[in-house]
């Protein structure tokens, strides 16, 4: 799915948190962390798989706070330790770039959602662009720890 940059198909949500790149992505690659915090306020995990290297697959379940239950399944493409993650999401398909930069006393994070077509992406937004927020705020809360 990659294709070049194109805003049309891709959702961008950044945050600047006060923990380093290397604390953020130990919060990402390990698995127990990642499950504490993952997803919109309100839902749980359940990680069936976290293969966390390039080809690895990352399969689990996200609890929504109304009881229904949303598999996930999603293969890393390429890791670069407290720099760069990226995945493709295998349904809905969409490739997530995670990139932490340094920020003064933290490190600034963006996450790149690029769907395959505009008309997806838009169908997507009004879901991911809230749901990105709370799952900052969750990172951040857990970063706090």
């Amino acid at each position: 799915m990659s294709q070049p940059h194109d805003p049309a198909t891709e959702i961008i949500s950044t945050r600047l948190f006060s923990a380093s790149r290397e604390r953020i992505f130990a919060a990402f690659s390990d698995p127990t962390q990642l499950a504490r915090w993952w997803g919109p306020k309100g839902f749980t995990n359940t990680f069936e798989f976290f293969d966390f290297r390039a080809g690895g697959d990352w399969i689990f379940t996200m609890h929504g706070p109304d009881g229904k239950d949303y598999a996930n399944h999603s293969r890393f493409i390429e890791i670069v330790p407290a720099e760069r993650i990226v995945y493709e999401h295998i349904t809905p398909h969409f490739r997530m770039t995670i990139t932490l930069a340094d920020a003064g006393d933290g490190a600034h994070m963006t996450w790149c959602m690029q769907f395959p077509t505009a008309e997806m992406c838009e169908r997507f937004k009004p879901i991911c662009v809230p749901a990105n927020e709370e799952n900052f705020d969750r990172l951040e809360a857990a970063l706090l720890k």
